[in-house]
């Protein structure tokens, strides 16, 4: 399964995609570090990123998340992430959206492009319902992000995760599946 925008392929990474993303991983530490749990130095090795790909598909087969990566259409970079995990089918059909982009691609409107594609997939190739995603409530460019794609606030949760080591307040926000119709 390749989703393919205007300037990226997105794709679950498979094990020749490790150097993409070790170097993803590496070269945006500093940059992603305000907006993630503190990472030991394990997590920016070559045989963690296997493991997390591995993970990765895993998720993939048994459709208990999708982990995206936008590649450049050589597939020899990482452009951004894109993450729907915790997906729950049932009555709930629904999941949480994640998301990053490498610092020299920020501002570009990359993310919004990915995110989209991926958002048109949850929505219309696995019919979820529900997509929700959370962020600080000092990350204007998320805040921004998530309103241009249509998510709507639902609350605020008081010390919600745990961030680059401190409990961090989050905007809760969600989107409904715009083609959803109720059987």
């Amino acid at each position: 399964m390749i989703l393919e925008t205007k300037r990226t392929l997105i794709d679950v990474p498979k094990s020749g995609d490790t150097q993409a993303l070790l170097s993803f991983i590496n070269e945006n530490k500093a940059h992603l570090a305000p907006w993630e749990p503190t990472r030991d130095n394990h997590y920016y090795t070559e045989a963690n990123v296997q493991n997390l790909i591995n993970g990765y598909q895993t998720h993939f087969h048994n459709q208990s998340a999708y982990h995206f990566a936008a590649f450049d259409f050589e597939r020899r970079e990482i452009m951004a992430m894109c993450n729907f995990t915790n997906v729950v089918r049932g009555p709930f059909q629904a999941c949480y959206l994640g998301y990053c982009v490498a610092e020299k691609y920020q501002g570009q409107g990359i993310m919004t492009e990915v995110v989209e594609a991926g958002l048109d997939y949850v929505f219309t190739e696995l019919k979820l319902h529900r997509v929700m995603a959370n962020y600080m409530p000092h990350n204007t460019k998320s805040a921004q992000l998530l309103t241009r794609l249509g998510f709507e606030k639902e609350g605020l949760a008081k010390r919600y995760l745990k961030i680059n080591g401190t409990w961090q307040d989050h905007v809760l926000t969600a989107k409904i599946n715009p083609h959803f119709i109720d059987d």
